[in-house]
């Protein structure tokens, strides 16, 4: 640990806002923010967009996958969300169309999903050991069951997309890593890992999967799949999330225990590894839920002690902090043109069924926050 991380890491003092707060009439908000309607019935595990457009989709714990088509006219002078509930800030215009709502098999949860290069495809995968993918532009039945593609021997917990080979690779509790081929039933190509995955992510040709036991493996995807590092993590506990650089240089990986790891692949000038403490208050440590990146290179974590931040890591600096939410947070996702941040407010299901209060008590919302340039841009150097 750094001796810069404390401080870069350190949370500001913040009133708990409930997960109502900010509502407007007429228009589904939070804190000036668009509340999408429709976001399912139980804790949402993932967001993600389209790289070629402002299509949303999302997984839920009910077993739904559920796609939105989000509009955004901006208006004169907008300037995102505020730094306090009690400031909301103007947005612009806000719409998202429910489009598409498939699932997975009954009684089961779904957990991650990407998309194809192209947009048109939505790929998933579940408690029910499957890989499914939807089509968005044939037409399916709502609540129908989702294309299957693939099989584990246990839960798939991490989707990806292989831009240049076109496949889709999922990473299982089963210790594997498949590559699918949508039109062959059988993996094209599978690789051991040495404990469940936990968490994957696809950046060009690079490749990152934090599994059980702290392993960080670093692949490169140009040709066939060949591993490149073995990277132990520099957290003391259990990996939650990774996140590949946009310049695919390294990697970001967030832990159970509220900290985060800048771990560079490749030697960059001037720049070393490092970890810094986040989503902690006093004593308390929460995990680090998800972690995207922006196309300028600054990122978001979201945690479950209900905050979000924005971060700066070349300049080792929190851009922005936000209100806690009275929820956990549980995921998040920028659109490719980078002025839309979806997050998701939500159970995410770390104490166990114990601690899920349905029927209101655990509130599910996806927003979505219109994110101007100052919001996410590095601090220029002196």
């Amino acid at each position: 640990m750094s001796a810069f991380g404390s401080a870069f890491g350190q949370q500001p003092s913040a009133a708990i806002v409930p997960a109502s707060s900010g509502a407007v009439a007429g228009a589904p908000s939070i804190r000036g923010n668009y509340a999408v309607l429709s976001p399912g019935n139980d804790g949402i595990s993932s967001l993600c967009f389209s790289p070629t457009s402002n299509v949303l989709a999302s997984t839920n714990w009910d077993g739904g996958v559920r796609v939105w088509d989000v509009q955004l006219s901006v208006t004169a002078g907008a300037t995102g969300l505020g730094a306090s509930a009690s400031q909301p800030s103007s947005n612009g215009a806000f719409n998202a169309v429910p489009k598409i709502h498939v699932t997975h098999s009954p009684n089961t949860a779904a957990l991650c999903s990407c998309f194809s290069s192209d947009g048109t495809t939505v790929f998933s995968g579940g408690t029910d050991n499957a890989v499914r993918m939807l089509n968005l532009g044939q037409t399916v039945n709502q609540g129908s069951e989702a294309q299957q593609i693939g099989k584990h021997d246990a839960p798939v917990k991490s989707v990806g997309f292989c831009h240049e080979s076109k496949l889709v690779v999922s990473g299982g509790w089963d210790k594997k890593l498949h590559f699918w081929d949508c039109r062959q039933p059988n993996p094209v190509g599978s690789l051991d890992l040495p404990e469940r995955c936990y968490d994957l992510d696809v950046r060009g040709n690079m490749m990152v999967v934090a599994t059980a036991e702290k392993h960080l493996l670093v692949y490169n995807l140009s040709g066939q799949p060949v591993l490149h590092s073995n990277v132990p993590s520099p957290l003391k506990m259990q990996s939650r999330c990774v996140a590949c650089f946009p310049d695919m240089t390294g990697f970001a990986v967030g832990s159970i225990e509220g900290r985060v790891g800048i771990q560079y692949v490749h030697k960059v000038s001037g720049k070393e590894s490092f970890a810094f403490k986040c989503h902690r208050h006093g004593q308390d440590a929460y995990a680090v839920n998800d972690i995207c990146f922006h196309q300028f290179g600054t990122f978001a974590t979201v945690g479950a002690d209900g905050v979000i931040n924005f971060w700066d890591k070349d300049n080792k600096h929190r851009i922005k902090g936000f209100d806690r939410f009275e929820n956990q947070v549980s995921c998040a996702s920028f659109n490719a043109q980078g002025n839309i941040f979806a997050y998701a407010s939500s159970y995410d299901w770390s104490q166990g069924h114990g601690a899920y209060a349905p029927g209101g008590g655990s509130p599910n919302g996806i927003f979505l926050n219109y994110t101007p340039e100052e919001h996410v841009r590095p601090k220029k150097k002196k």
